[in-house]
């Protein structure tokens, strides 16, 4: 099997890295900031940070047919602790609305600065989408095969 990038056209184009790689059916989120569609990290805080970088993480997943249930980790980098406790309720609330009741592995990694220095948080994670739902980078510009004949 060979890895296949996976770059939503709606999140930012990367440069030097993928926002996703899919290896059979599983999907290796890359981390993801809460840079919005004009390349800026979005203002206003960790709880507005954490809605962005998720739903950036979230949009690479279902660009493959996976949802929130098919996550198996995740893991956070947040440049304050502290902060990120302060408003785990809030955190905990925009996790509901965008993912559900799904809770797969996680982790909180404190860490002093991010890729870009006004970020406070960044989200990577592993997801295993089933068979019925994967779709593979490429499919969605592929016609349909067509349907076979029956002569008998």
């Amino acid at each position: 099997m060979t890895p296949v990038a996976v770059n939503p056209d709606t999140l930012p184009a990367p440069s030097g890295y993928s926002h996703g790689t899919l290896a059979g059916n599983t999907l290796h989120l890359g981390g993801q900031t809460a840079l919005d569609a004009d390349m800026r990290i979005v203002p206003g805080g960790i709880v507005e940070q954490f809605r962005q970088a998720f739903g950036n993480v979230l949009t690479t997943l279902r660009e493959v047919g996976g949802e929130p249930q098919d996550l198996v980790s995740i893991t956070l980098y947040l440049t304050d602790i502290p902060g990120y406790q302060a408003h785990g309720k809030e955190i905990g609330k925009v996790w509901r609305e965008l993912a559900g009741p799904v809770y797969p592995a996680m982790a909180g990694i404190g860490c002093t600065a991010l890729w870009q220095p006004e970020a406070l948080i960044e989200i990577l994670g592993v997801a295993v989408i089933p068979d019925e739902r994967l779709v593979r980078p490429g499919d969605r510009d592929r016609p349909a095969a067509p349907a076979s004949i029956d002569h008998s």
